[in-house]
């Protein structure tokens, strides 16, 4: 699909793959609806970009707000075609330990964000792109490009509720494209290793580095347009369905 003067919608793109990802589209041409829960830098994000984007509050916790979200971008020109996921948090702790069991409500605040609220988006977002007239030479109404992580493959010890999200994330993603493929809409996931995103960005510059290291090659840790250069090239492509694809420098998580 060409992103030139496409509607497109980034969730949690205020920051870090999502704000990358953001720029990444207007700067092909698409115009941009960042939503996110941190409205300032949502809004700065709009006003850096100038023309061609905005700002949509939302958490993708409250499927009122993603609604309202999807529908702004849906009433631009042309409709909604492009959707990419990258609203995400982390959890640290163990299944049990001498603590006792592992705690149940932050399990559930990560599955409700990573998972439930990738499902919202994707839910929502597949269902106005349903409304678009085809386009191009394979009719394609629509691209969601959702957001899981190696954790899926390679849960590290202490990552069980990350793990556990994420994977549902690559789960969904063959049955989400089987579903949408009568209506011609893709749908795909990008994994990524580990990237400098806020989630790292409270370890100290010299841990940073460290984990960088492990990395195969390149041996740094990823940087965020790296992931907004492949959802450029999974838009674009249009025999990419159904897959995830893994961002991660060939490395394989070792427990700890």
């Amino acid at each position: 699909m060409e992103t030139a003067k496409k509607s497109a919608l980034i969730a949690g793109g205020a920051s870090g793959l999502g704000a990358a990802t953001a720029r990444a589209l207007h700067a092909a041409g698409a115009e941009v609806t960042i939503a996110d829960r941190d409205q300032e830098r949502g809004e700065q994000l709009a006003a850096e970009l100038g023309d061609g984007a905005r700002f949509a509050h939302m958490d993708v916790t409250e499927p009122t707000q993603v609604e309202s979200a999807v529908q702004q971008a849906a009433a631009l020109e042309g409709g909604l075609r492009i959707a990419v996921n990258c609203a995400g948090i982390g959890w640290a702790e163990r299944t049990a330990s001498k603590h006792g069991a592992h705690s149940l409500q932050p399990f559930e605040t990560v599955i409700n964000v990573n998972l439930l609220g990738t499902f919202n988006v994707l839910r929502f977002a597949s269902a106005a792109m349903v409304e678009n007239e085809p386009e191009g030479p394979d009719g394609e109404r629509g691209v969601i490009v959702n957001t899981a992580s190696i954790a899926a493959y390679d849960g590290q010890i202490g990552q069980l509720a990350y793990a556990a999200s994420k994977g549902g994330v690559v789960a969904m993603t063959l049955p989400a494209a089987r579903d949408l493929s009568r209506h011609n809409i893709r749908v795909n996931t990008i994994a990524p290793g580990l990237f400098d995103t806020p989630l790292l960005a409270s370890l100290p510059q010299e841990a940073r580095e460290a984990l960088g290291a492990t990395i195969p090659y390149p041996p740094r840790l990823g940087n965020p347009v790296e992931y907004g250069q492949l959802a450029l090239a999974i838009i674009a492509n249009p025999m990419l369905n159904g897959e995830t694809i893994r961002l991660d420098g060939a490395i394989r998580m070792a427990p700890k």
